[in-house]
């Protein structure tokens, strides 16, 4: 080979090897960016009007989506009923005109919210699981602050969020760290004192039910 042609060969090299770094950056740079999470901050008047504090013992709450086909995990949010009832919904898609919302943290969950809530994610492919555990005041207000400090939360990372919050709440430490909702439903069931139940609904997705219309098992 003259050296012409393995200086021109050379080249071609050093191009395709530049064309895959540019690929490969460009690339990266798209997964962060779609990676990243909006923050939302609700003016605080609305979260004033908005605030409901829901009677009975103080509870932390961890609800999962389930895929009735797979049992794989969908989905994962977490009820806290502290000195208000807020539901963490980490990258969760959620919304309602009368609730105001915080990075993720949706306020004033009063009964209908709730259910709308339940029902929202609830249909003929999804089941909604519901872990209730009971705590102390302090505990409920170390969860409650816990998630209203955590931030906005990229999509796809709900386990990964609610994961996190539980392990800095006392009592909650053994759930441990994980990306997958039904791993953390499963530990999650190990702790002591769980309610569970389960809510089905068999109406396709885009329709609504009613309380009555929600069974839980």
């Amino acid at each position: 080979m003259t050296g012409t042609a393995i200086r021109a060969e050379t080249a071609i090299r050093g191009w395709a090897f530049n064309a895959r770094n540019v690929l490969f950056i460009s690339l990266a740079l798209f997964g962060l960016a779609g990676c990243t999470a909006e923050p939302i901050w609700a003016p605080e008047e609305q979260v004033q009007r908005a605030a409901y504090v829901h009677p009975g013992p103080k509870t932390i709450t961890l609800v999962t989506v389930i895929n009735n086909r797979s049992q794989s995990g969908a989905h994962s949010g977490l009820m806290i009923n502290g000195s208000q009832r807020v539901i963490f919904d980490p990258a969760g898609t959620f919304r309602h005109p009368s609730i105001p919302e915080r990075n993720d943290v949706q306020l004033g969950i009063r009964p209908p919210i709730l259910n709308l809530y339940i029902d929202y994610h609830a249909r003929d492919t999804f089941h909604v699981v519901l872990q209730e555990i009971e705590v102390t005041p302090e505990v409920a207000e170390r969860a409650l602050q816990t998630v209203q400090n955590y931030g906005a939360v990229p999509k796809a990372m709900c386990s990964n969020a609610i994961s996190r919050v539980l392990a800095q709440i006392p009592g909650f430490e053994s759930v441990g760290h994980s990306f997958f909702p039904a791993k953390t439903m499963n530990k999650f069931a190990e702790l002591p004192n769980v309610k569970t139940s389960r809510v089905f609904d068999d109406r396709p997705k885009g329709s609504t039910a009613s309380t009555a219309e929600l069974v839980y098992q």
